[in-house]
């Protein structure tokens, strides 16, 4: 069974998903409180990610049809898949949400550029993570 980095890839992906919030906020394109329903939306999913590319091992575990792929099983070109995933989530969920009233219904329409640094910040964590982890305290590892 793979070691999983539970609580650390948590407080990660809820601090992206926090970031993501906050582009939300910048990006919304209407009145309302819908941009905190669908920033939420995206806070949980961003954790999520997170925590599927912080710990691969255990997502091949899941899927092992994922070794069968050659090079595309590889802890790279998953994590890779899992920001084209979280690309194409970030995109359509926001392109769902529809504007306040008096506002154009394009919804939320978070930029391209902000949906690629959420997934690239998604994907790089498992990298970073070395380097951070003595910040965080013994009991949290």
């Amino acid at each position: 069974m793979a070691e999983l980095i539970i609580i650390p890839a948590i407080i990660i992906g809820a601090l992206i998903g926090f970031y993501e919030l906050i582009l939300i906020h910048k990006d919304e394109n209407f009145r309302g409180s819908h941009w905190l329903t669908h920033g939420l939306h995206a806070a949980f999913f961003a954790v999520i990610f997170t925590f599927a590319s912080m710990n691969v091992d255990f997502v091949k575990e899941l899927l092992p049809f994922l070794d069968a792929l050659g090079i595309f099983g590889s802890a790279l070109m998953i994590r890779l898949l899992i920001g084209v995933l979280a690309v194409f989530k970030i995109q359509a969920a926001s392109a769902v949400v529809r504007g306040g009233a008096g506002v154009a219904a394009r919804g939320l329409r978070e930029h391209f550029i902000h949906t690629v640094i959420v997934a690239s910040l998604i994907v790089l964590v498992p990298y970073i993570y070395p380097y951070i982890e003595p910040l965080f305290p013994e009991f949290l590892k």
